[in-house]
């Protein structure tokens, strides 16, 4: 019970965060109002936001493999909940500007930190399977902001909203301080604790591990896609290159999510089963996307609902497809580096993600504004993501592969010698 009881407590925190990191995307028309911001202001919230959690993995890591999950969870929580704070009370721009960038920060450290705490308080097998429900249930936190904090925004303002929001945090970090701790009595987690300097010299050593860059291209390859669809141009294109309304836009977006979480439980059951056909499973997510992307666009006209339906369907089983990328990284680090290797993983997709949003966006701009042929020309530009990312799960996949080779032809070596 104990270890469901401390995954929990980090779950919450995790759940925390995701609220924290999706209420610009409902409270939008009441930023613009409050700050005077038209959209692309709007814009740099976003993008901003994303720079600052993707710079911010390899640094969290470090410091996760330095002090552990318990002090990172709880000092991302502070973080969030001192920049929901200030958004509450300033009216000022660049102060709602840099209380977005401090949000960002605490974010970037949750996720990687709930996930350490996994391979401690787990056995072996269930490892991919609760990090998997990690990632799903995180997504009740999109929930809370689509539901009881736009109530909230629209009963009792601004202020009150991100005030509560703040409070929860609040909440978080009391029930982290109280229930979590970074591993069982007698475990020897601590011991393998390093200097701050051997952890920053490792750095080289652990990218280089194939299973880390293994991870990173397997979470560049699945993720990009449905996180560029959900935080910026989907609900553009739905509306004004498909011709949806806006109603049901939103809800296909909540397709999205029930999608997540169905394709969730199933990759967590079959990679917790199956660990050596992971990489199968990964590269066939990314040609499941590709494809339906290419019957979509190559369309000459609108396409029908159906088909709209089966492409959220599709693309939204990247996101937990991109989990198996933190499992590689698990299987070929050891525990005094897992934080740092996790942290570079969590890069690739959001470094994609962040870029493909700006490639697109001058794009759309170049061929004239929003309009379903400059959408369709825009959305090509994921070719080149999945492309290097295939070629990169392939490269470092059969490295990975030589370096279990040896790893058992050294045991077997060994049992002889013995």
């Amino acid at each position: 019970m104990r270890p469901w009881l401390v995954w929990a407590a980090g779950l919450l925190a995790y759940i925390v965060a995701v609220l924290d990191r999706t209420t610009l995307g409902v409270s939008g028309l009441a930023a613009a109002d409050r700050f005077s911001a038209g959209p692309t202001l709007l814009s740099l919230f976003v993008v901003l936001q994303i720079i600052v959690y993707a710079s911010a993995q390899v640094p969290a890591g470090l410091l996760l493999d330095r002090f552990g999950s318990k002090v990172l969870i709880v000092s991302g929580a502070v973080l969030m909940a001192f920049g929901q704070l200030l958004l509450a009370l300033t009216e000022a721009l660049p102060a709602a500007i840099a209380a977005r960038a401090v949000v960002g920060l605490g974010d970037a450290v949750t996720f990687i930190s709930v996930l350490r705490l996994v391979p401690h308080w787990f056995a072996p097998h269930r490892v991919p399977l609760v990090s998997q429900l990690t990632g799903i249930c995180g997504q009740l936190g999109q929930v809370l902001s689509a539901v009881p904090f736009l109530a909230a925004l629209s009963a009792w303002g601004w202020s009150v909203a991100h005030a509560s929001v703040a409070a929860l945090g609040v909440m978080s970090i009391v029930i982290i301080l109280v229930v979590v701790k970074d591993a069982p009595e007698g475990s020897a987690v601590a011991a393998e604790a390093t200097s701050m300097r051997e952890t920053v010299g490792n750095l080289s050593t652990v990218w280089l591990r194939p299973g880390t860059r293994l991870g990173f291209f397997t979470h560049m390859g699945t993720q990009f896609s449905v996180t560029v669809f959900a935080l910026m141009w989907g609900v553009p294109y739905l509306t004004v290159a498909q011709g949806v309304s806006g109603g049901a836009a939103g809800a296909l977006l909540t397709v999205s999510v029930a999608a997540a979480i169905s394709a969730g439980v199933l990759i967590g059951i079959l990679t917790g089963r199956h660990p050596h056909r992971r990489s199968r499973l990964v590269l066939a997510i990314i040609a499941s996307n590709a494809l339906v992307w290419t019957v979509v666009l190559a369309l000459p006209g609108r396409a029908p609902l159906w088909l709209l339906i089966v492409l959220i369907i599709v693309i939204s089983v990247g996101g937990p497809g991109s989990i198996v990328g933190f499992d590689f990284a698990r299987t070929f680090n050891p525990s005094a580096t897992l934080g740092t290797a996790q942290g570079m993983v969590n890069m690739g997709g959001f470094i994609a993600s962040l870029l493909l949003m700006l490639a697109m966006g001058l794009t759309l701009q170049a061929a004239g504004g929003i309009s379903f042929e400059s959408f369709r020309l825009a959305w090509t530009l994921q070719y080149v993501v999945w492309t290097l990312a295939v070629v990169g799960i392939l490269i470092t996949r059969r490295k990975a592969r030589n370096l279990l080779a040896l790893q058992d032809d050294r045991i077997l070596l060994e049992g002889i010698e013995k």
